[in-house]
């Protein structure tokens, strides 16, 4: 059974960059396309990026593109790194694994995730 741990957020100054490191426990994450899912208090959550398995299919919602990129470090790390932060970025960022029915044409849908980490937060100051 896949447990997914978040590391790396923290507090930033607004144009700054940060780096999410995600990681399994029990399986490796290549075994899964994966999602960073963000969630702020009051706002939907927002899928603001996916991976497929091997890594070559990517997406991101018009909110993060050319700001954010999602790589495969290694068969158990997925990594986000969040290039000109601002402070509509501040949120509480999940990693999470695609489903058994998981479709890369609708991984920006929230429905395509259903084991998530606890998530980390991300503080962008202005």
């Amino acid at each position: 059974q896949l447990r997914i741990v978040e590391s790396g957020g923290g507090w930033v100054e607004s144009g700054g960059s940060l780096k999410l490191s995600c990681t399994g426990v029990g399986n490796t994450l290549d075994r899964y396309p994966i999602g960073w899912i963000r969630q702020v208090p009051g706002k939907e959550r927002e899928v603001v990026s996916c991976i497929s398995m091997s890594g070559r299919n990517k997406d991101y919602p018009d909110s993060v593109r050319g700001r954010f990129a999602v790589t495969r470090e290694s068969a158990n790390a997925v990594s986000l790194h969040m290039n000109s932060l601002k402070p509509e970025d501040t949120a509480v960022y999940h990693c999470a694994a695609g489903t058994p029915w998981f479709n890369q044409a609708k991984c920006l849908l929230l429905n395509q995730y259903d084991n998530w980490g606890p998530g980390i937060q991300v503080n962008v100051s202005s």
